[in-house]
C-alpha cells in the first residue's frame, strides 16, 4: 500500500503541476467535477499506464507479492478507488471507517478550489500531510439529504 500510495501521489502530483501533462492527459479525468463511481477509470491512456499499470508493477515488485496476494491486492486497490469516486458518503461504508483518504477526501481534490490539493491515492494521505497538500474539509448535510465535502478555508 505504501508503495502504491507513493508511486500515485508524485505522479498525480507532477500531472498537476506540469502544464502540458495536465492539459493534454490529467485534464481528462478532471472533467468530472462530481465524481462518480465508474469515473475512478474515466483516464487518458497514458495516464492508464503511468498510474496505474506501472504503480501496480513496481508495487509488485518491490513488496514481492505472490500472484495470488497481487490479485486480491489489486482489486481490493481498484475496489478503494471506485469507491473514492463514488461521490456517496455511506453510513458503515467500511472504506470510511478505515481510510481518511476516502470519498469525501477525494470529492474536495475534484473541486475547482481544491485540483492542488489532496493528492493521495488510493489508501492514505500521509504524503499530503507530510507534503503541505492536504485540503481539510467539513461533511455538511445538504438540504435536500445527503453530504456535500466542503473545503475548510484558511
Amino acid at each position: 500500500m505504501f508503495v502504491m500510495d507513493t508511486w500515485q501521489y508524485f505522479v498525480h502530483r507532477y500531472m498537476h503541476q506540469n502544464m502540458f501533462l495536465y492539459r493534454h492527459i490529467h485534464s481528462q479525468h478532471h472533467k468530472l467535477v462530481v465524481p462518480y463511481a465508474i469515473g475512478a477509470l474515466y483516464n487518458h491512456p497514458l495516464e492508464g499506464l503511468l498510474l496505474d499499470t506501472f504503480g501496480g508493477a513496481i508495487s509488485f515488485l518491490i513488496s514481492g507479492m505472490t500472484a495470488r496476494t497481487a490479485v486480491i491486492f489489486f482489486c481490493f486497490a481498484v475496489i478503494k478507488t471506485v469507491d473514492d469516486h463514488c461521490g456517496l458518503w455511506l453510513p458503515g461504508n467500511i472504506f470510511h471507517i478505515f481510510f481518511q483518504n476516502n470519498t469525501a477526501y477525494h470529492d474536495v481534490h475534484h473541486q475547482l478550489q481544491g485540483l492542488k490539493y489532496n493528492y493521495s491515492q488510493p489508501f492514505f494521505s500521509i504524503w499530503d500531510r507530510i507534503l503541505g497538500t492536504h485540503m481539510p474539509y467539513n461533511l455538511v448535510m445538504r438540504r435536500d439529504g445527503g453530504f456535500e465535502a466542503r473545503p475548510l478555508k484558511d
